[in-house]
């Protein structure tokens, strides 16, 4: 993810996670499943289809948003899920402010 503020409708934002285990990368890159789970503000969780941000190898999953995605101003979480053969887990929640657009 950037380090620019998010808005309201914003469109192309990416968020990058990194799967670990302890301190060491996990590779991914077998993943049958890699998916990013947002909770908004609301508490409604949208889970949407992510994909590699290079090739897996460096445990690295991206989401980049659509229109409609972001919809809600204030505090949302986010987490990957990820899905291989011999494991399947989640990442460390993170999470980011919304902030809404002047005028709205």
């Amino acid at each position: 993810m950037s380090a620019r503020e998010i808005f309201v409708g914003d469109i192309g934002t990416a968020f990058v996670l990194t799967v670990v285990e302890g301190t060491s990368v996990v590779d991914i890159s077998s993943a049958s499943v890699k998916e990013m789970i947002f909770q908004k503000p609301s508490g409604v969780v949208v889970t949407k289809t992510a994909s590699f941000q290079t090739d897996g190898t460096d445990g690295k999953i991206r989401y980049i948003t659509t229109s409609g995605d972001i919809d809600e101003s204030g505090y949302w979480l986010y987490q990957g899920r990820i899905v291989l053969s011999s494991w399947s887990g989640h990442t460390d929640m993170h999470g980011f402010e919304v902030y809404r657009v002047i005028g709205t």
